[in-house]
């Protein structure tokens, strides 16, 4: 029975396998498939795999390559939604920016920041499976528009930052030919045993990496390494969905003694407010609703 390939949507798989200096080609490639443009030299900065990679709080397994020494690129794939790809997004733009520039260089010096993020789910209200983003101007509002002649406006405030999200579900839910490089690598990652040898026949790159699958798979080290990360991403969604759960409970249970509270407040005002409109003393509303003397006289000027 041939053993099944580990999957390249594992983070760990994805790092394993494309962190090497002996992929770096089909690095390359699979790259230029995502960036539509040509790429000379590639470095990768972090083949490592972190010793803390079982913890998936801490150990990022991202992938941080130098392109044509003028982009740096950060790639992740993401197996669990956190719910936090904004603001983890902008960190990374922001750290590859500025680390790359040494003290005292001119800001002409900094490098293109790129982030990709494969995602193994869903997240965007947004109908295509690639979406790019960059910072773009917004539409200027009438009252601050000014004519000054330009027949065609600058359309980005910068282009040194730019985040590609690829979502797999959209992916295999438009079941595309592979009419493009990109569709070719994308199917290597959800596809069929009869789309990945499509795949592979298409691209040398592909088979290439196929083979890698192949053979990390055979190896108990690596299948073990990969169920340890599996399990860590597992015991942290759940341990999330259960803190989620219980401050949801407590919250609901906080609101409705405190609503209790304010109920109980409320109809001893209205008690108090109809004893006085019926005349009685203040000393018999004491008795009855244990306001003070002080809050029935401020009820009764109300």
């Amino acid at each position: 029975m041939e053993e099944k390939l580990l999957p390249l949507t594992s983070d760990y798989v994805f790092k394993r396998i494309f962190g090497q200096e002996e992929n770096k080609q089909a690095l390359k490639d699979f790259l230029e498939s995502i960036l539509d443009e040509e790429i000379l030299k590639i470095e990768i900065k972090n083949p490592e795999i972190p010793k803390n990679f079982y913890d998936s709080k801490y150990g990022v397994l991202d992938l941080k390559v130098t392109l044509n020494d003028k982009s740096i690129v950060d790639v992740e794939m993401q197996m669990k939604n956190e719910h936090n790809i904004e603001q983890r997004d902008t960190f990374y733009l922001a750290s590859n920016y500025v680390n790359e520039i040494k003290e005292g260089e001119p800001y002409t010096n900094c490098k293109k920041s790129i982030v990709i993020n494969i995602l193994n789910f869903m997240y965007y209200k947004r109908n295509e499976y690639h979406s790019v983003a960059r910072m773009i101007f917004e539409e200027p509002k009438e009252e601050e528009s000014v004519e000054m002649g330009y027949k065609e406006e600058d359309r980005y405030m910068t282009k040194y930052l730019e985040v590609h999200i690829i979502e797999l579900p959209k992916f295999k839910i438009k079941n595309p030919k592979m009419h493009t490089k990109l569709e070719e690598w994308l199917w290597l990652f959800i596809g069929s045993d009869e789309k990945v040898k499509e795949a592979s026949k298409k691209n040398k790159e592909i088979e290439k990496i196929k083979r890698k699958l192949a053979s990390m798979s055979l190896s108990p080290e690596e299948r073990n390494n990969y169920e340890y990360r599996l399990r860590a991403i597992r015991d942290e969604a759940d341990a999330i969905e259960y803190k989620t759960k219980q401050a949801k409970e407590e919250g609901i249970k906080e609101g409705v003694e405190k609503g209790i509270k304010q109920g109980i407040e409320q109809g001893i005002e209205q008690t108090a407010k109809e004893m006085l409109k019926n005349n009685f003393t203040i000393e018999q509303i004491q008795v009855i609703t244990k306001l003070t003397k002080e809050e029935i006289e401020k009820l009764r000027k109300n």
